[in-house]
């Protein structure tokens, strides 16, 4: 069987993921990508050939076709056709539950599917690193990358509450997930004041918690975790405070040798999102580091002895970029290996 890669959604996840794909398809040991768009616009007619270019096989609903072919663009297949030739299917729009329906569930070709963050309750949630021991051949066909503000949470998580032996440490976690209003490539949904979040879930408070707490739920964990969100007028970067108790004693120094020595963690000097963000467009990939987290060291700190407090910032969508790719290798080969070393100079450890 052909190791062919479908994207469907050419967005803020979903073009730089392509290019990622269609960039190192020999390193992943991929025969082909394909994605589909939904809607022929003018104004995004460069980005499709730029990725049609670079390898990728375009293809479109059947009654858009020719509104595609009236602005430029040679679609090859349509978009069920493209779905059932493929061994993995990656959704990377709002609407992967709709697509599981209409689509996925129908399909035979493809071994599996990837949804991303928003779509709860699409398959198992995964995160890199956090709960690859959890996914099974035998019965995940479909799987949720969590979104890049719950891989943020897990990481820390794993890194500073747990345990080597797995034994987690951690009495209450709590969260505030500080979100940009809009990604730079996007027009609207901007907002001229910070707005607060509403505590939707009883127990979790926001889908930023409840995530996290379903993603170590797959490993046996019952985590007693919180998050609030507030969304701010900037453009740049999500920013997350925490606080992590502890059921032991812990020192500034201590998580910061754990962080350090997590390779999926970036520590920093820098304290604005500005200065991260530019070191991401300068030195990343599509502007976007795939590390999990970037934790300024100055703002460390340990409050009675076993609550570690702090700032970090989430890396876009880079953390769920990698996420999408290392599930995808999964399905295809048995096993991730060493195919993600060729990425490795995107995960920074000091930014």
């Amino acid at each position: 069987m052909s190791n062919i890669v479908h994207v469907v959604g050419t967005g803020t996840i979903g073009e730089p993921l392509i290019g990622l794909l269609a960039d190192h398809a020999a390193d992943f040991g991929i025969d082909e990508v394909s994605f589909h768009k939904r809607t022929p616009m003018i104004e995004e007619r460069a980005k499709v050939k730029d990725l049609v270019g670079r390898g990728a096989t375009l293809a479109v609903d059947d009654d858009r076709r020719a509104s595609f072919e009236e602005i430029g663009h040679a679609p090859k297949l349509g978009t069920m056709e493209a779905i059932e030739r493929a061994a993995v299917v990656i959704d990377c729009t709002p609407a992967g539950n709709a697509n599981k329906l209409e689509y996925y569930q129908k399909a035979r070709g493809p071994r599996g599917f990837l949804a991303q963050g928003s779509e709860f309750g699409f398959g198992k949630m995964y995160a890199r690193g956090i709960n690859d021991e959890a996914l099974d051949h035998e019965t995940d066909r479909y799987v949720q990358v969590v979104s890049c503000n719950t891989h943020n949470i897990a990481v820390l998580i794993r890194t500073l509450a747990m345990g080597s032996d797995g034994t987690s440490h951690l009495e209450s976690g709590r969260f505030l997930c500080m979100r940009r209003a809009n990604d730079i490539s996007q027009d609207g949904s901007f907002i001229p004041s910070p707005s607060v979040g509403r505590h939707d879930d009883p127990r979790f408070g926001t889908h930023h918690a409840r995530d996290a707490h379903h993603l170590f739920e797959t490993l046996g964990y019952d985590l007693p975790i919180f998050s609030s969100a507030v969304k701010l007028n900037t453009q740049y970067m999500h920013a997350l405070h925490f606080s992590l108790q502890l059921d032991r004693a812990v020192t500034v120094k201590e998580a910061i040798d754990l962080l350090a020595a997590n390779p999926r963690v970036a520590l920093t000097h820098k304290r604005s999102a500005n200065q991260i963000f530019s070191f991401g467009r300068d030195h990343g990939y599509y502007g976007r580091i795939l590390s999990q987290t970037v934790v300024p060291i100055d703002t460390l700190a340990v409050r009675n002895g076993n609550e570690l407090v702090g700032f970090c910032f989430t890396p876009q969508d880079g953390n769920a970029l990698l996420s999408s790719i290392a599930a995808t290798l999964w399905y295809l080969h048995g096993e991730v290996g060493d195919r993600l070393e060729v990425l490795r100079r995107f995960l920074f450890q000091e930014v």
